[in-house]
């Protein structure tokens, strides 16, 4: 059953969810090594917007929106990034949809405390920014390897301006094409420039 009130709401323009972002401090300038090991002079750290209630509901709605035709039995994401946007793209969703986050163990993405998938469920993989889709194909090989279905990807900022895709339809409330170096190609470092990681993940 899915929860129509969330479903009908309008959508949520790009303008909307960039005043939220920019409102929020989400997005920030400096010298930045993102998860994929690239280095970049901007991060968009989506956990200064998931902060507020009130802006992470709303953006997990608008992704239920996307997917309210796709019949989302569990809604899964990555650890740390997938967590909370989980948690509200299934309350959006409605019904007996769950919420989970798989996490590394041993540099492999699993699921762990106690959380499995059953045969055939129809899982929608969600995460904060991807930038070469790396952990979100990790999570779609988990569910795979688990008898998932896998109907789509949904995501709050794709940073790939859109080159990044999948074998399931993604969406995606901001899309940003925001420069990226390989380490070994970064003017940044060529300055200089100390560079920090602001994610989830160690330097």
């Amino acid at each position: 059953m899915r929860n129509e009130s969330a479903c009908k709401l309008q959508p949520l323009t790009e303008d909307e969810a960039l005043f939220m972002f920019k409102e929020s401090q989400a997005l920030l300038e400096g010298h930045f090594r993102l998860t994929s090991g690239r280095h970049s002079n901007q991060y968009m750290q989506c956990a200064r917007v998931l902060q507020y209630p009130a802006y992470a509901s709303r953006l997990g709605a608008e992704l239920a929106r996307r997917f309210r035709e796709a019949e989302v039995q569990v809604v899964i994401g990555p650890a740390i990034g997938g967590i909370v946007l989980a948690q509200e793209v299934a309350r959006a969703l409605g019904g007996q949809v769950r919420s989970l986050f798989a996490e590394r163990e041993n540099g492999v993405m699993s699921l762990r405390r106690g959380f499995s998938l059953e045969p055939g469920e129809r899982v929608l993989v969600v995460e904060d920014v991807i930038t070469t889709g790396g952990s979100v194909q990790e999570v779609i090989e988990l569910v795979k390897n688990l008898g998932g279905e896998v109907v789509g990807v949904g995501v709050l900022v794709d940073r790939s301006g859109g080159q990044v895709s999948f074998a399931v339809p993604k969406e995606a409330v901001l899309t940003m094409e925001i420069v990226s170096y390989p380490p070994e190609a970064c003017p940044l470092c060529d300055q200089g420039l100390p560079v920090v990681k602001p994610g989830s993940r160690s330097i």
